[in-house]
């Protein structure tokens, strides 16, 4: 029992001492720069060297980010929807129990080589023959959508399946009974009654793509710009964190400092969808309790 409490108060110390250690270099940066010109700057330059200086307007990496972000869902949220429907309404407990299982495989795979992928087969292969090579980078928010939307699929089709099974057979025997077919009772019984649950796991799936770092690094690029252009290089908060650390930044600079202050941003935008997914599962879950 005591082994358990340890490893629980364990458990918060950690959190706490990630989110104080953020805190901390993230006030660091804002003594150096302001607060309003990171929050509303359009241009996210970094200085360089013992001058610093540089320009850290977060927008385009927030605008980066929630490209991927809905862009992914775009590809995830279709398909993970329909599985789910399939596996809940339509396959057989047998095949069920195979396909769900090699379906999340897919969340197993390491995020480099989806991202490799992306890179090497989405865009010459896909995007680039359809709409053009001249109009497509080689590195463009498109592909690192389409990779991080089927890394995002599992999430939505397990959790959203989930919630389907947790509807009341007695909703499906009812709508039977009025001469329903399977079909409308799938789409018009089932999925408005498990509605709450579908949205929990698209606020979760939203959150994974958010914070994916390697894949879209890979695929998308390092080009912090203001735009809605998804054939064009972008940059996301997790790809400016691992840029910046992969070129071996002095600690105590206001660019070492600039990371904690993109993490913090990241941090919070996840937190804050997080709670809205609990709050949707937990209603969820009082429905038919």
């Amino acid at each position: 029992m005591n082994g358990l409490f340890i490893c629980a108060v364990l458990s918060i110390a950690v959190t706490v001492g990630i989110v104080a250690v953020l805190l901390v270099d993230t006030v660091e940066f804002f003594r150096e720069s302001s607060l309003g010109a990171f929050l509303t700057g359009t241009v996210w330059a970094p200085g360089q060297g013992a001058g610093e200086g540089g320009q850290y307007g977060v927008l385009p990496l927030i605008n980066g980010t929630l490209m991927i972000g809905v862009g992914s869902l775009v590809v995830g949220l279709p398909l993970g929807v329909l599985t789910a429907i399939y596996l809940s309404e339509y396959a057989n407990p047998r095949f069920r129990g195979v396909l769900k299982p090699t379906l999340e495989i897919l969340a197993g795979i390491p995020t480099v080589v989806v991202g490799f992928f992306a890179l090497q087969f989405i865009t010459p292969t896909l995007l680039r023959p359809i709409f053009g090579e001249d109009r497509v980078f080689i590195f463009n928010a498109a592909a690192g959508s389409i990779a991080v939307g089927l890394m995002i699929l599992p999430i939505i089709a397990s959790i959203s399946e989930d919630a389907m099974r947790a509807v009341p057979a007695s909703l499906r025997e009812a709508a039977y009974g009025l001469g329903s077919t399977k079909r409308q009772v799938s789409l018009r019984v089932v999925v408005p009654a498990a509605l709450s649950g579908i949205a929990a796991s698209v606020i979760l799936a939203f959150s994974r793509a958010v914070g994916e770092t390697m894949a879209v690094t890979i695929a998308a690029g390092n080009s912090p710009k203001m735009t809605l252009d998804f054939f064009t290089s972008i940059q996301t908060l997790t790809a400016s964190i691992a840029q910046t650390v992969r070129g071996e930044v002095a600690a105590g600079t206001v660019r070492y400092n600039a990371l904690f202050a993109l993490g913090m941003t990241l941090f919070l935008i996840t937190l804050v969808m997080n709670l809205i997914s609990a709050r949707i599962v937990r209603r969820f879950r009082q429905v038919y309790s």
